[in-house]
C-alpha cells in the first residue's frame, strides 16, 4: 500500500531500550517537497560520506550531490523517504525503472529474463542513495528507510549501482542480501559500476535463483 506524503511512522531504538533523543519519524516526500530541502540534504550527504582525506574511495563532493539529486528528481515517480526528529537524520530516494529497460544500458551481459520481465511489468525500483547522519541511535535506520521506500512503491525488485572502487559499500550491500547482476558502464562516463539487485519477497527470490551471481561466478549476469 502506497503511503501518502504526510503520513508518518515513529521508530523506537532497536532492542526496546529508552533513548535520550526522540524516536525518528519517517515521512514520504514527492519532488516538490524535496525542493525545499536541498541545502539540508547536501549537508546530510556530506556528513554521511565523511571520510579521511587519504581514503581513495570517497564519493562525489557535496557540491556535485545537488546536481545528481536534481537529475534523479526529473525522473517519473521520483520519491524520497526522510527520517527526522528536531533535524534531518536520514533519507532514501529513488525511482521506478522504465519498462523499456534503458536503465540497464551498459550491462556487460544479457539481462536475465526474470529481471527483464520484472522491468517490463514495472516491478523494479532503483534505490539511488541512502544517506544517514552518524548517530548512536540510528543503527538499522538505513534498512528501515530502504524498506519503506521500496514497499511504498509495491516493488518486487530493488536495484542500485555502486562504483566498483567503493569496496566497503559493495561489501555492506552484499551482506544485506543484495545480489550482483554484473558489471555496468555508461557510454557517457568512465566509471565502472556493479549492478546490484534486491529481491523483495520469496516469490521474486525464487525467480532469480540461479540467474544472479556474485563476481567471478560463471552464471548469467556474472562479471
Amino acid at each position: 500500500m502506497t503511503v501518502g506524503p504526510r503520513q508518518e511512522q515513529s521508530w523506537k531504538p532497536e532492542g526496546g531500550e529508552p533513548s535520550a533523543t526522540a524516536p525518528a519519524r519517517s515521512r514520504r516526500l514527492n519532488r516538490w517537497l524535496v525542493e525545499g530541502l536541498h541545502e539540508d540534504l547536501a549537508d546530510l550527504y556530506a556528513e554521511s560520506h565523511a571520510t579521511a582525506p587519504s581514503d581513495p574511495y570517497r564519493g562525489p563532493s557535496r557540491q556535485n550531490f545537488p546536481n545528481r539529486l536534481a537529475t534523479d528528481m526529473r525522473r517519473p515517480r521520483f520519491a524520497m523517504v526522510i527520517a527526522e526528529t528536531d533535524s534531518l537524520r536520514g533519507c532514501a530516494f529513488g525511482f521506478p525503472v522504465h519498462g523499456d529497460g534503458s536503465w540497464w544500458l551498459g550491462l556487460d551481459a544479457p539481462l536475465p529474463r526474470s529481471i527483464e520481465q520484472l522491468t517490463v511489468s514495472g516491478g523494479v525500483f532503483v534505490l539511488a542513495d541512502i544517506l544517514i547522519r552518524p548517530h548512536p541511535q540510528d543503527r538499522g535506520l538505513a534498512g528501515r528507510l530502504r524498506e519503506r521506500l521500496l514497499t511504498g512503491h509495491q516493488a518486487s525488485l530493488g536495484a542500485t549501482l555502486v562504483a566498483e572502487a567503493e569496496r566497503q559499500a559493495l561489501a555492506a550491500l552484499r551482506s544485506w542480501g543484495w545480489l550482483d547482476s554484473g558489471e555496468l558502464r555508461r557510454p557517457t562516463g568512465p566509471t565502472t559500476f556493479r549492478a546490484l539487485v534486491l529481491p523483495l519477497g520469496v516469490r521474486t527470490a525464487a525467480r532469480l535463483e540461479g540467474l544472479v551471481t556474485m563476481p567471478g561466478g560463471g552464471g548469467p549476469g556474472g562479471a
